[in-house]
């Protein structure tokens, strides 16, 4: 069983960079040190291996050179390949959609995720797409060790505690998963199931396990405090009120990426104590003057010039602004 993320921007830091943030956790293990990993806990997270879909590598770097990067067909091709080169049998997608996303609109999302159901009928793979919105970012955090804490407070909060968003993704990327692999066929019994063992720590305990058992400091686990953050804390005040309407994330993901967060090229280095931290969401109130985003950087000129950026990428509006669904559709 596999939950994968469709492609992300280049500018983002990646799945492989925010483990990387937990100190020592290894993501360039063997292949046999996976599979022994998952016989043993049920879980291992690793980075894609030289050998695996190797022709993908050179078709992506192809792909970038003659601008045909955001091909949905070629998109599509290479998230399979992987999947299938992998060995899964049942295989769960997100799909993100909107400003921050590949797929701008629901019908380019859907016809990438038709694609890749028929390609996963062709190699007998049952294949399931969850559509997810990208208006807005999936909780508050954009950077690699920002989104690790996010995702600890998250997994260990009590009674589900975390953001609607966060727990409607999760929630149902889960619930799917479990119904193909064949352990419960109804999807909100499934979500039921998945909130007690959140509820009960085995969710958290079980994140520990993956962690320690691939080199990573449990420390940092158990108290997030211990992660290193950017020098430099930066407020982003609100310079008139009203309601969110629109977030270009897009945007948001090019400052994170200025800030240090991404890569301009291929061999950039990452920096994993910067980024940024939105405390207003689609549908929120902001008040004049009101501290709505805060910017981590280790530049402070640099952290300082990104404010007004910041400022550029919400719309408000004078009206009432309906908060937007996080599931957008559910394709199979």
């Amino acid at each position: 069983m596999q939950r994968c993320l469709e492609e992300g921007f280049g500018f983002t830091g990646g799945t492989i960079d925010k483990l990387e943030s937990i100190p020592g956790y290894k993501t360039n293990i063997k292949i046999d040190e996976f599979i022994k990993n998952v016989e043993n806990i049920g879980i291992s997270l690793i980075g894609q291996t030289l050998n695996l879909a190797p022709a993908d590598k050179k078709l992506y770097a192809l792909r970038d050179t003659i601008a045909c990067v955001d091909n949905i067909p070629l998109i599509a091709s290479s998230i399979m390949s992987k999947k299938i080169a992998s060995g899964a049998n049942k295989i769960v997608l997100e799909v993100t959609v909107g400003s921050g996303a590949f797929m701008k609109t629901i019908e380019k999302a859907e016809e990438l995720a038709k694609m890749m159901i028929r390609i996963g009928k062709l190699a007998n793979k049952e294949t399931v797409c969850i559509l997810t919105n990208m208006n807005e970012p999936i909780g508050h955090s954009i950077g690699n060790t920002l989104e690790v804490i996010e995702a600890i407070e998250a997994i260990e909060a009590l009674n589900g505690n975390m953001d609607e968003d966060v727990k409607d993704v999760v929630l149902e990327l889960g619930a799917y998963m479990i119904k193909l692999a064949g352990k419960g066929n109804n999807i909100e019994i499934n979500k039921k199931n998945m909130l007690e063992n959140i509820n009960n720590k085995k969710a958290y305990n079980k994140f520990i396990e993956l962690v320690k058992n691939q080199g990573g400091d449990i420390e940092y686990i158990k108290n997030v405090e211990k992660f290193k953050l950017a020098k430099y804390k930066i407020p982003v005040p609100a310079d008139k009120e009203g309601y969110v309407k629109e977030i270009d994330v897009e945007k948001l993901g090019n400052i994170s990426c200025m800030l240090g967060a991404g890569r301009v090229k291929k061999d950039d280095k990452i920096d994993h104590d910067v980024g940024i931290v939105v405390k207003k969401k689609i549908g929120d109130k902001i008040n004049l003057d009101e501290e709505f985003a805060y910017i981590y950087a280790n530049d402070l000129a640099l952290g300082n010039e990104t404010i007004e950026k910041i400022k550029k990428c919400y719309e408000l509006s004078n009206e009432v602004v309906e908060k937007e669904k996080s599931i957008l559709g559910i394709i199979s």
